[in-house]
């Protein structure tokens, strides 16, 4: 990924490792760690802390501790006053030993949210006011190469695969990312194309939907509807007044209500290639022909939207 996009880098730290978080962090800020676990690793943790102090102890807002012997889980907690809170622990390990990963840590204004590899592993409710994190630290059986502060919108966890382009940010009229959402796609798409969503659906989210728009302003080239309590997504378009023929085949529905995600569209010569969390979830042939007629991504429904880009 290009390094330009951080505003604050460490290259090839020195396990272990404590860096400052130069003015701290701020929502919609992402932490990117990039690196191996060695084979035969036990543990390695990333902690969030309060200063750098070790007698006493900084507290810790975010403890990320990933454990691979016996039951392999990750362990997340806080540290306040040299006191540990109840352990939240994820019986999962999306890490493998002598394996290449990419930790991706959102900070939102309530949680932290933490992705690896491109997919959604969990999120973290906030113990401690996130003004006072001002200290990043690794430790344990691990190598990074990078580890790196990301401003709002400067990357996403499927950046990796992105970094060789230019994202540019789709606002509605009114400059805002509420929803409903209509955002302008200016000379509309082309083969090669791509628009990125990256949102969080509601704790009681029942459906939502993105729409590719014409600018005919009624047809409807692409249309994505997530159903969440039936686990469907529903793919049509809308044209000539006239909804056509469901698509509705999928292997596994990607989506939770409640949680963060990221879709990429993307336009090729004669369908849309659609991904969810870095994962490849379904091809849908075009039904418009002229690809620059379409120049809208309207997003409806049950969801927070974070950031819309085209590229």
């Amino acid at each position: 990924m290009s390094k330009s996009n951080l505003r604050q880098t460490f290259l090839k730290p020195l396990i272990p490792f404590a860096g400052t978080i130069l003015g701290g962090l701020v929502p919609g800020e992402m932490v990117l760690i990039q690196g191996s676990v060695p084979p035969g690793a036990d543990r390695f943790q990333v902690d969030f802390t309060c200063g750098s102090s070790v007698h006493p102890r900084a507290d810790v807002a975010f403890h990320f501790n990933p454990r691979f012997l016996k039951s392999p889980c990750i362990v997340c907690n806080s540290l306040q006053g040299g006191r540990w809170g109840r352990e939240q622990i994820l019986n999962q390990m999306p890490f493998t030993t002598g394996g290449a990963f990419e930790l991706i840590v959102l900070v939102l204004k309530d949680k932290f949210k933490v992705a690896v590899n491109g997919v959604h592993v969990l999120e973290y409710k906030h113990r401690q006011d996130l003004e006072r994190v001002d200290t990043l630290c690794v430790s344990g059986k691990v190598s990074v190469e990078v580890v790196g502060v990301a401003p709002p919108n400067a990357l996403s966890p499927s950046s990796a695969t992105l970094s060789h382009v230019t994202r540019q940010p789709i606002s509605s009229s009114t400059g805002s990312l509420s929803v409903p959402f209509r955002g302008d796609l200016g000379d509309g798409l082309s083969v090669g194309r791509s628009i990125t969503i990256t949102a969080e659906t509601h704790h009681n989210a029942q459906s939502f939907c993105v729409n590719l728009v014409t600018s005919s302003g009624s047809d409807v080239a692409l249309h994505l509807n997530p159903r969440l309590k039936r686990r469907r997504l529903v793919r049509n378009s809308f044209l000539s007044e006239s909804w056509g023929p469901e698509e509705t085949a999928l292997d596994s529905f990607p989506f939770a209500a409640g949680q963060y995600f990221e879709m990429i569209i993307r336009c090729e010569a004669q369908q849309f290639k659609v991904a969810v969390n870095g994962l490849h979830q379904l091809d849908y042939k075009h039904r418009v022909q002229e690809l620059r007629s379409i120049n809208q991504v309207e997003v409806q429904g049950d969801v927070t939207l974070l950031d819309v880009n085209i590229f």
